[in-house]
């Protein structure tokens, strides 16, 4: 151990001949600690919403979707979605026809997303975990097609999960022009029943616009018969998205675009990114004022300690190594209080999964969860402990450096 060490640390633990040096350490110490504790708890937040929402979605969004790049249908034998079919990571391919149209019940009417899928929907997402109502997820039955729609929506046209009158459904013809004469004449109509039940993702982008029916349905409705606007994929367990997604950019080329369940999103998840972004830099400048206190335990301890550093510099000691055992000082102060902070903030986040101290409110249903959700990353672990070692040695070198000089060398 260098000598530099070992006498900082000497001085960090050993008693000194005013006591408030060693209160003004240990509040140092636990000025970090909480400015630790509150990055890895505020971070953790975040991360839990950002979770949460992931969840929310995982009912509605396959694990990756594959969309033509110019935003235009393609066929449905294309030779690339045709080779994403048969890929070996792939275990669930489904194929997605999306659109808008108008549906009208009774003196009601709502430009909606109708979103065509196959028959295999319920092995590519769990959407049956979010339907409610007395009837059964169903797309086709002979010749009767249905309709699932959103909780929101089925209430702005004023229906319940289960309605007896069919949906009427209107699409524009494409490259055709408004007949003003007979505006119906220019729209492909179709109707869709109901399957006794509704979705609800909540998140009102789904909610209050979506209609999920049959892939045959909306070909025929939007007059794409044997195209597709998108494939949604779900990967067999043990193979990791990522990776995959990067496979199948390099086969797809520049075509399609592939996407997982945050880049489908990114609007909400950016916004999200964002807003925790702009917490760890205000938790930051929060951080770096605690540092600030470190600064005046090290200048009390350097005039208390003159006849030490004396006997220091008779022994040979130079004076940057002199500046060294103080910066030193000051460095394990801040480290003692990073690993504090994490340690207590990763309890307290653990306490909050476990039993939910903290509430979202009144527990009357307004909100999703009733406690505030929170993750713990390991890497936000690392980027605090980073950036508080960081901020502490910007903190404390040029003051410990300055304070040097002053206290020690020109006062010798």
């Amino acid at each position: 151990m260098h000598y530099e060490l070992f006498i900082a640390r000497r001085y960090l633990f050993a008693k000194k001949s005013h006591h408030a040096i060693n209160i003004i350490s240990g509040i140092s110490v636990l000025g970090v600690a909480v400015a630790t504790m509150a990055m890895v708890v505020t971070l953790s937040v975040f991360n839990g919403f950002q979770d949460l929402v992931a969840d929310l979605f995982t009912a509605f969004d396959a694990e990756l979707r594959v969309t033509p790049k110019d935003g235009q249908t393609v066929s449905a034998k294309d030779k690339d979605l045709l080779w994403l079919k048969q890929s070996d990571a792939v275990e669930v391919y489904t194929p997605v026809l999306e659109g808008q149209a108008l549906v009208v019940q009774g003196n009601r009417q709502q430009v909606v997303t109708i979103k065509g899928v196959a028959d295999n929907i319920t092995q590519q997402v769990h959407i049956e975990d979010i339907l409610y109502g007395d009837g059964s997820f169903c797309l086709h039955a002979d010749v009767l097609e249905y309709g699932v729609l959103g909780i929101q929506l089925a209430q702005q046209l004023g229906l319940s999960a289960s309605f007896e009158d069919p949906l009427q459904v209107y699409a524009p013809k494409p490259g055709e022009r408004v007949n003003i004469g007979n505006p119906l004449s220019s729209f492909n109509h179709d109707e869709l029943h109901s399957p006794g039940v509704v979705f609800m993702v909540r998140q009102a982008q789904y909610d209050a616009n979506y209609i999920v029916t049959s892939l045959q349905f909306a070909q025929r409705l939007f007059d794409r018969e044997g195209r597709v606007s998108a494939v949604e994929l779900k990967l067999k367990d043990g193979v990791k998205a990522d990776k995959v997604k990067e496979q199948l950019k390099a086969q797809l080329g520049e075509r399609f675009k592939v996407e997982d369940r945050y880049e489908q999103q990114d609007d909400v998840f950016r916004v999200m990114r964002i807003e925790k972004l702009i917490s760890y830099l205000f938790l930051s400048f929060i951080l770096l004022v605690a540092c600030f206190n470190i600064i005046g335990s090290l200048s009390m301890l350097m005039i208390d300690k003159r006849q030490d550093i004396q006997t220091l510099r008779s022994l040979g000691a130079t004076d940057a190594q002199i500046c060294t055992i103080f910066r030193l000082e000051g460095h394990i102060i801040c480290l003692a209080g990073a690993l504090l902070g994490l340690v207590l903030g990763a309890v307290l986040c653990w306490v909050q999964q476990e039993y939910g101290l903290v509430s979202m409110g009144d527990n009357d249903g307004s909100f999703i969860v009733e406690n505030y959700p929170v993750s713990v990353y390991l890497t936000d672990i690392l980027l605090i402990l980073v950036t508080v070692l960081a901020v502490g040695w910007l903190a404390i070198w040029y003051p410990v450096r300055y304070l040097t000089n002053k206290f020690i060398v020109h006062n010798s």
